[in-house]
C-alpha cells in the first residue's frame, strides 16, 4: 500500500483537515500561552523526550501513546492526567481539538508515517531521528513540512549544545580554510552478521506485536531480536550505526560546510544478508562544492568495532608515544576533559569528526569538548579566534552538563511552537541530512560499488538501487 492510500484508510487523509497551518499556530500561542503535547512512543528514548520536553514551564502533556503497556503505565505515573493509547492513528483522530504539537520517538521504521498523519492534521512535529527509513519519506516529509508552513524539528540534541555551534562557526570563519575532506567515525555497533532467526516465541502480554510492526511486513516475534532494543540493527526498521550516531556526528561538519546530498557514495562492508546491517561500515561519499569546501569534498565515515580505520589524515601530535592509560594519571585540573586530553596525548577520541583544509586540521571530539587545530602535525592555540566567535555570537561559555543542556534543543522547538524562537533543525535541513545518511545505507546492498546519485530526480543512476528508495506499507 503507498503512502496516499495509508493516509485515506487511515481516515487522516489532507481532504477534510485542511485548517491553515497559521492557525494552528495562532492557536497554539493564545490558548492560555501553553502548548499541549502529544507522544508517540514513551519508552527509552521515548521517555527522555517526554521528559525533556516536559520540563519546559510552558508544556501540557495531554496525551501518551506506545505499544508497549509497560511503558504507557510508566509514562502514565508521570503524567496522570494525559489521557493514553496505544495506537497513535486513534489518538490523533480522537485528541485532533486537544493538541497542538506532537513528538514521535518510535523506532525508525514507525517516525514517517506517525509524522505525515500528525502534519496532515497541521500539527508541529519533533521527530527523532534519523527522520526516516526511507528517502522517499524524507523529502514527502519536507514538502509537506513546507506547503503546510508548520514547524518542525529533528531530535538531534547536539545540534543546540555549545561545542557543535562553536565548532560551525569556527568552520565557517576559515580557521582552516577551504575543506576538502572530513572524517567522522563510531565504534559502537549497530549491525547484525548473524542469520535471520527461525521460529517463534510467545508475544508478551504488554505488546501489541501488530502495532509494533506497524506499516512494515508481517513477521513472527521473537524475544529479544526487535523490541525493545535490537531493531536499529536490522533492515526492516532501523538503520544501522550509521542511521543512529552517524547523524549525530554528521551533523556538525555537515551543517558548518553547508552541505547538500551527495553526488557518489560507495560503502566498504560485507555482502548483505538481507537481514542485519553489516557490523562494519566505511562509507565513502563526494559532494558538490560549497563556499566552505574545496572543489569537491571527500567525506568518510567509519563505524562498528576497531572503528575509524587508520588514515594519515587521523594521526594526532604524539600519536604511539602515550596511552590513555597513562594519561588518566594526569593531573586533570584544567579545564580540559580527559577525553580531550588523551586527543592532545596522540590517542583519537571514541567518536567524533576531523576536517581537514588548506590551512590545517580541527578535530572535534564527540561530544561536550572543545575543538582542537592541528597544523604540521602540532596542536595550534586557537584560544583567541574561540573568544572573538563567542564574543561575535553571544554564546558565552560552555556549560557541559547533559542534564541542563539536554533539554534546550526541546525547549528550542516549544518555544518555536508558540512563536518564541526558531527551530535549528527543522524538516527542511533534517530531511537531507537524514537523505545522505540514507544513501549510505542503501550502498551497504552494493558491497564496494559507487552508487551516483541524481538529487534532482531523486534517483539513482544505478537502476538496481532505486528499489530501495521507498517502501510499502502494510496495512495494519
Amino acid at each position: 500500500m503507498n503512502k496516499r492510500d495509508f493516509l485515506k484508510k487511515s481516515g487522516l487523509g489532507v481532504a477534510g483537515l485542511a485548517i491553515a497551518p497559521s492557525l494552528l499556530m495562532s492557536a497554539a500561542k493564545t490558548k492560555n500561552g501553553r502548548l499541549r503535547t502529544a507522544h508517540i512512543g514513551v519508552g527509552n528514548m521515548g521517555l527522555a523526550d517526554l521528559k525533556d520536553t516536559a520540563s519546559h514551564p510552558l508544556v501540557d502533556v495531554t496525551a501518551l501513546c506506545d505499544v508497549d503497556s509497560n511503558y504507557l503505565n510508566q509514562a502514565k505515573k508521570l503524567f496522570p492526567n494525559a489521557k493514553t493509547y496505544s495506537d497513535y492513528r486513534i489518538m490523533l483522530k480522537e485528541m485532533s481539538d486537544e493538541i497542538d504539537a506532537v513528538v514521535v520517538s518510535t523506532p525508525d521504521h514507525t517516525h514517517a508515517p506517525a509524522s505525515m498523519l500528525a502534519m496532515n492534521m497541521n500539527k508541529a512535529v519533533y521527530c527523532q531521528k534519523p527522520l526516516t527509513h526511507h528517502v522517499s519519506e524524507a523529502r514527502a516529509m519536507s514538502k509537506l513540512a513546507k506547503e503546510k508552513n508548520l514547524v518542525t524539528q529533528m531530535g538531534i540534541q547536539v545540534h543546540s549544545f555549545y561545542d557543535y555551534k562553536l565548532a560551525t562557526l569556527l568552520i565557517q570563519s576559515g580557521i582552516i580554510g577551504k575543506v576538502h575532506t572530513v572524517h567522522a567515525w563510531s565504534p559502537k555497533n549497530w549491525g547484525y552478521d548473524g542469520a535471520a532467526p527461525e521460529g517463534s516465541d510467545p508475544i508478551p502480554e504488554t505488546l501489541d506485536w501488530n502495532l509494533w510492526l506497524g506499516t512494515s511486513a508481517k513477521r513472527p516475534y521473537k524475544k529479544d531480536v526487535y523490541h525493545p532494543g535490537n531493531w536499529r540493527k536490522l533492515m526492516d526498521y532501523g538503520c544501522g550505526t550509521l542511521g543512529d550516531m552517524g547523524v549525530h556526528i554528521f551533523d556538525t561538519p555537515y551543517n558548518a560546510l553547508e552541505l547538500d546530498v551527495p553526488k557518489t557514495i560507495k560503502n566498504e562492508c560485507r555482502e548483505p544478508n538481507g537481514f542485519g546491517f553489516p557490523e562494519n561500515n566505511i562509507v565513502t561519499y563526494e559532494f558538490p562544492q560549497t563556499k566552505h569546501t574545496a572543489e569537491t569534498l571527500k567525506w568518510i565515515w567509519y563505524d562498528g568495532p576497531g572503528a575509524p580505520k587508520d588514515h594519515e589524515d587521523l594521526l594526532l601530535p604524539g600519536a604511539k608515544k602515550e596511552t590513555s592509560s597513562e594519561t588518566k594519571d594526569e593531573n586533570l585540573e584544567d579545564k580540559m576533559s580527559l577525553e580531550t586530553k588523551v586527543a592532545s596525548k596522540g590517542v583519537l577520541p571514541e567518536q567524533g569528526a576531523m576536517f581537514v583544509g588548506e590551512k590545517g586540521r580541527l578535530l572535534l571530539p564527540h561530544f561536550m569538548q572543545l575543538p582542537q587545530k592541528i597544523v604540521d602535525g602540532k596542536y595550534v592555540d586557537i584560544s583567541a579566534e574561540i573568544e572573538a566567535v563567542e564574543k561575535a555570537n553571544n554564546m558565552g561559555k560552555p556549560i557541559r552538563n547533559y542534564a541542563s543542556e539536554g533539554p534546550k534543543h526541546y525547549h528550542q522547538f516549544v518555544d518555536a511552537c508558540l512563536g518564541k524562537d526558531e527551530c535549528t533543525a527543522p524538516f527542511s535541513y533534517a530531511s537531507k541530512l537524514t537523505e545522505t545518511i540514507l544513501l549510505g545505507v542503501i550502498a551497504g546492498r552494493f558491497p564496494n560499488e559507487t552508487l551516483h546519485w541524481d538529487s534532482e530526480k531523486a534517483k539513482f543512476s544505478e537502476e538496481k538501487a532505486n528499489q530501495y528508495l521507498d517502501g510499502n506499507y502494510r496495512e495494519f
